[in-house]
């Protein structure tokens, strides 16, 4: 094969490519930590006496304390950006980890995953922030699935994963496993993330490549940014649009995060590596419709002319319209059957998601995209936290899921009229005067 004649200096090469999947390693390992608890049900039961509603506190922990930092995380991304922010997350994340290895009792517990969801806020605003600065636009739909995909795939083989070190070193060992993944994700992201402007492997090329396809300009080192603020924000529907039909996919993903090895396990009475291989299937599909459909597809269509915002929407409200069969698994008494039911909701909100991730970028006014996704994903982790302890106590008070699977139905029929109704065009909101 004949060599190029083009001066590396001057090719677009993948380097982009290479940092969305630093992006998506650090969703895994968060999604890894956060699926742990589901595994560790029983063991807690036996060793501290958890019944189903201290274990919804439990998850409840988690999503709370996520959700009250998203805002704040948004406002920090916009000041002093990703590497910094995510930097200290990850440190932060692998000491919770450690906490809840080393947690006595349920209070101690209740405070270590409370933590965890402090250390893990930023990840999501911080990797959509990545995305417009290392993306152009037209490839956003796939890099921002390369992210989002991976808390499929970890809710997938981390069930699995945790499962099988469950077995082989008890409840406790299984978090100091996951404390030492967290390790590992630190030193790779501290060696090799930088912002575009600050890494001496991006060739000019790229740059310009990134920059003339609509990537998002860094803030100046030091410059405190200029754009929207937080109370103009809020007053747009744009923002209240995606927010609401977002957080009617928050509450399913967090049920099915949270409570799914449980409902196979309770449900159906089989054990808990059996529960592991039916959660595989359903996020292993969940993963490949988030990469395929909300990804590739997304950025085919566009790239083929198509009508940027008509194809975003079409799929957004698809993808929740797909997860309202979720209620077909309230009605069955059969374990294939509400696995089924399960795995086409899921891949339905999971294609969904990286859509809802990309429009932070593409409608906020400049200096102003961390502080919408913030906004989002306060009110969704509101619904995440909601959505495990409502489902632990409606189970502990009725001895089934069923009524807990068609609140999460019900609520995303509120998010798809959201979408249509209230959100309105993907396009920029205008700059405040």
């Amino acid at each position: 094969m004949a060599r190029s004649i083009i001066a590396p200096a001057e090719r677009v090469t993948t380097l982009r490519w290479g940092i969305g999947l630093i992006l998506g390693l650090g969703v895994l390992v968060n999604y890894i930590d956060r699926s742990a608890l589901s595994v560790a049900q029983g063991s807690l039961h036996t060793d501290l006496g958890l019944g189903p509603a201290e274990f919804g506190l439990l998850n409840g922990a988690f999503f709370w304390t996520y959700a009250l930092c998203q805002v704040p995380v948004g406002v920090l991304l916009d000041r002093f950006g990703v590497t910094v922010l995510s930097r200290i997350a990850a440190a932060l994340w692998t000491l919770a980890s450690v906490l809840t290895a080393i947690a006595p009792n349920f209070a101690l517990l209740f405070a270590a995953r409370s933590f965890l969801g402090v250390a893990e806020a930023p990840t999501f605003p911080a990797n959509a922030k990545a995305v417009g600065y290392w993306f152009p636009k037209s490839e956003r739909g796939l890099a921002t699935s390369l992210f989002d995909s991976a808390a499929k795939l970890s809710s997938g083989i981390g069930v699995l994963l945790t499962g099988f070190l469950l077995t082989q070193f008890g409840w406790r060992g299984m978090f100091w496993s996951t404390a030492a993944l967290s390790v590992v994700f630190f030193a790779v992201f501290y060696l090799f993330y930088r912002n575009p402007s600050q890494d001496k492997r991006l060739t000019h090329a790229e740059a310009q490549y990134i920059k003339q396809g609509g990537g998002e300009p860094e803030t100046p080192a030091g410059e405190v940014p200029r754009g929207a603020g937080i109370l103009y924000l809020i007053s747009q529907p744009k923002v209240w649009g995606l927010t609401i039909g977002f957080t009617a996919y928050d509450y399913l993903f967090a049920l099915l995060l949270t409570w799914l090895p449980g409902y196979l396990t309770s449900t159906f009475h089989v054990n808990i590596l059996s529960a592991g291989f039916d959660a595989l299937l359903v996020w292993g599909t969940a993963t490949i419709s988030d990469l395929v459909v909300g990804g590739w597809l997304v950025d085919y269509l566009i790239g083929r002319s198509a009508d940027a915002n008509r194809v975003r929407k079409t799929l957004l409200i698809a993808g929740l319209v797909i997860g309202f069969a979720v209620i077909g698994a309230a009605y069955t008494n059969n374990l294939y059957v509400a696995v089924l039911w399960m795995t086409i909701a899921a891949a339905g909100i999971s294609f969904h998601a990286p859509i809802a991730w990309s429009i932070p970028g593409l409608i906020a006014p400049r200096n102003s995209t961390g502080q919408i996704g913030g906004v989002m994903n306060f009110f969704g982790n509101l619904a995440s936290g909601a959505a495990p302890v409502a489902t632990g106590f409606i189970v502990a008070r009725t001895g089934s899921f069923s009524a807990a699977i068609v609140t999460a139905a019900v609520i995303l029929l509120v998010g798809i009229a959201a979408y249509v109704f209230v959100l309105g065009r993907i396009d920029k909101i205008a700059e405040p005067a």
